[in-house]
């Protein structure tokens, strides 16, 4: 059996940038301090606090 374990992905937009840490959906036991994430240029970004996986899904936004 494995010990790491496998973060989730949260699939953003471009309607959803700028992308942040932690996100609305998360229970407020689990904040820690927002993050902006860079998904734009790379399509993909972990937040340096908790791990969760942020990809970008579609176009990036024109300019980005």
């Amino acid at each position: 059996m494995s010990s790491t374990r496998e973060m989730p992905i949260v699939e953003l937009t471009a309607a959803d940038l700028p992308a942040f840490c932690p996100n609305q959906k998360m229970p407020i036991w689990n904040h820690h301090p927002r993050v902006f994430l860079e998904v734009a240029t790379t399509g993909e970004a972990s937040c340096p606090y908790c791990g969760t996986r942020y990809r970008l899904v579609g176009a990036a936004p024109a300019g980005h």
